[in-house]
Formats: structure tokens, C-alpha cells, sequence
């Protein structure tokens, strides 16, 4: 603990307190929504900690690992939230916390560290084009995936009575293809010796693996109390399960890429903001989307890629919105704006519907 500086410390203790506190409402007879809000604050806490942590051991490499290790850890609460949701036969607050993760790192998230970089780059933010591009390749092929059942639905071709078996292989597929990007891509990682010099790791590697550790097993709790809360206090506040699927969980489980990619753009270390963003929306659409479609299949209630043809357009979008705005390497502040725009739009539809 010596290594950390008296706010951090202040941080950890107060995000462990938050922690137990969901604990103790969650066993007693505490008002859901109050539980509900405290839970979020409280997944937000510990994907802090998951944040920080990596981000220590992330020093020791490139930025195309510490990306990935940051952005793949930082989903612990998503996949926690989903497996839960799942289990309580929540599917569509599931589906829509998948999809409601890709929309805010895609648009919200990215437009927000896009804004930040290119007021610190002098207008425009610039960055490597490989991560962009390999993304909107990624997001594309679950966009396909996603679009041919919802035309097969649609069209209620003999094809609708097997959506799940193509979701199962749409899901294989996306696996096998994320897996082979992910090998091609940390073997092309080169860190600099620049970033070795700047960025000294400011807590021991076993003390940051505890903390990943500890983070890990409390977001499994925390998500589980978190869903439980859920459908009473969305009853009570008055707003519906997909909004609070959409916005609420998405953001609440994806919180370390609200903030470790904003703060990492302020630094103007505009690669790794970008690497940890980008590296979010290739996992969760090419890996933990269709990771949980096969995971779903132990449970009483099955995910699949059968969207509401609103989302089917939205993602696609999406997908040709950031492939034009990321792809030649360098981004401006107006169309970071634009990618906030969109999710606004995307978030008001959600709450009004």
C-alpha cells in the first residue's frame, strides 16, 4: 500500500465500503431502488480498481496489450450482470446490456475521448489506423450476423424457426474469427522505450493482481444484488426494462472505459485511449456477445442475435459511423461531438419507447 498515494487509498477504502453497504441492503429490507443506485455506484468503484490495476500491469507492455487486458477486465461486470440477468430470466435486459455496452463505448465513450484528445492534439486527435479498422471489421461481421436473422424474422422465412441454431453458429464463428485478429494483433504489439521510461508502474505487480482479483470477485456480487434490484426499481422509477438496459447497466458496467479512455486521451496518449476504447467494442461484439450466446444455453432462458429491427439499423450505423471517422487515423472534435449526438438520440428513443 505504500506505493499508493493517499487519495487512491481513499478511493479503494470508500469503493470496499460502497461494496459492503450493496451487501448489507441487499440482506435487509432496504428500498430496491435505493439498493439499485448504490450498486451502481458501486460496480462503477470496483471497475475502477480493475482499471487501475491493469493499467500497473499494463506498464510492463505495449499498448496493444495493455489495451486489451484493460478493456477485457474491465468487462467483468458486463459478463457478471449478464450471467445474473440470465439466471433471473431477465433476457431483455441481458440482450439490451450487450448491445446498450457496444452503443455507449462505440459512440459515447469514443466521442467523449475523441473530444478530450483533439482539445489536447490542437483540433484533431491522431492515432494508429490498424485498431479502428480491425474493430469496424470485427463489428461488421456480428452486424451480419445480427441483420440476417432480423431479415429472416422479418420476411418470416422458414429460416425464423432457427434462429437459435444460427445464432450458435454466428456465435462460433465470431469466436473463432476474433480469435485469430487477437493472436495476429498482440504479436504486432511493440512497446516503446519512451513509455517505459514515463509510465513507472506505482504499485507491485502481486499487489496489483490481488486487487484485479478482489475487484473480480466483488463485481460477481455486486452484479448479482445489482440485478436483483433491478426490476423493482424500474418499476418504481418509472422507466422501462430496455432503457434501463440500454443506459443505465450499460454504462454502469462499462464505467472503466468512461473513465480510464477519457483520462488516458488527457494525457494525450491518444494510442492507448483509443486501443482501450476499441478493444471494448471488438470484445463485446466478436467475443463477449457471442461467448454469452453459447453460455446461455445452460440456462432456462437462451440469448440470441434477434434484435429489434430499431437496434439492427442502429448498429449498423454505428458501424459505418466510426469506420468513417476513425479509419484514416485521426479524428476532430466536431466528430467526436457527432458520435455523442448519436448516442443521445439513441438514448432518448430508448427512454421514450
Amino acid at each position: 500500500m505504500r506505493a499508493l498515494t493517499g487519495r487512491q487509498r481513499v478511493f479503494l477504502a470508500g469503493i470496499a465500503a460502497l461494496t459492503a453497504a450493496t451487501g448489507v441492503m441487499h440482506y435487509s429490507n432496504v428500498s430496491p431502488t435505493a439498493t439499485f443506485i448504490v450498486a451502481g455506484i458501486a460496480l462503477a468503484g470496483l471497475a475502477w480498481i480493475v482499471a487501475f490495476s491493469t493499467e500497473q500491469v499494463g506498464y510492463r507492455f505495449g499498448p496493444a496489450v495493455t489495451g486489451f487486458l484493460q478493456s477485457t477486465l474491465g468487462n467483468l461486470p458486463e459478463f457478471f450482470i449478464v450471467i445474473f440477468a440470465l439466471s433471473a430470466g431477465e433476457t431483455v435486459v441481458a440482450q439490451t446490456s450487450l448491445i446498450g455496452s457496444l452503443f455507449a463505448n462505440a459512440l459515447l465513450v469514443l466521442g467523449i475521448v475523441i473530444v478530450v484528445g483533439a482539445r489536447v492534439g490542437g483540433g484533431y486527435m491522431r492515432f494508429g489506423t490498424r485498431l479502428p479498422r480491425d474493430t469496424t471489421t470485427l463489428l461488421l461481421l456480428a452486424v451480419f450476423t445480427i441483420v440476417v436473422i432480423g431479415q429472416a424474422v422479418q420476411s418470416d422465412v422458414k429460416a425464423a424457426e432457427h434462429v437459435e441454431a444460427i445464432s450458435i453458429v454466428g456465435a462460433i464463428s465470431l469466436l473463432v474469427v476474433y480469435t485469430l485478429w487477437l493472436m495476429s494483433y498482440l504479436r504486432s504489439d511493440t512497446p516503446s522505450e519512451s513509455a517505459h521510461e514515463t509510465q513507472v508502474p506505482g504499485a507491485p505487480l502481486t499487489f496489483s493482481l490481488v486487487l484485479l482479483t478482489l475487484a473480480g470477485v466483488g463485481s460477481a456480487f455486486v452484479s448479482d444484488w445489482f440485478i436483483a434490484a433491478l426490476d423493482p426499481a424500474v418499476q418504481a422509477i418509472g422507466i422501462s426494462k430496455q432503457f434501463a438496459g440500454l443506459v443505465l447497466v450499460a454504462i454502469a458496467g462499462n464505467a472503466v472505459e468512461n473513465a480510464t479512455g477519457v483520462i488516458l486521451a488527457a494525457k494525450g496518449q491518444s494510442d492507448l485511449a483509443i486501443s482501450v476504447v476499441k478493444n471494448s467494442v471488438a470484445q463485446i461484439a466478436a467475443f463477449l456477445f457471442p461467448a454469452l450466446v453459447l453460455v446461455s444455453l445452460f440456462f432456462e432462458h437462451h440469448l440470441t442475435f434477434q434484435l429489434q429491427p430499431v437496434y439492427i439499423g442502429a448498429l449498423l450505423l454505428t458501424a459505418l459511423a466510426i469506420w468513417q471517422i476513425t479509419a484514416d487515423g485521426e479524428a476532430a472534435e466536431f466528430e467526436g461531438a457527432a458520435l455523442i449526438g448519436l448516442y443521445a438520440v439513441l438514448a432518448t428513443f430508448a427512454l421514450a419507447d
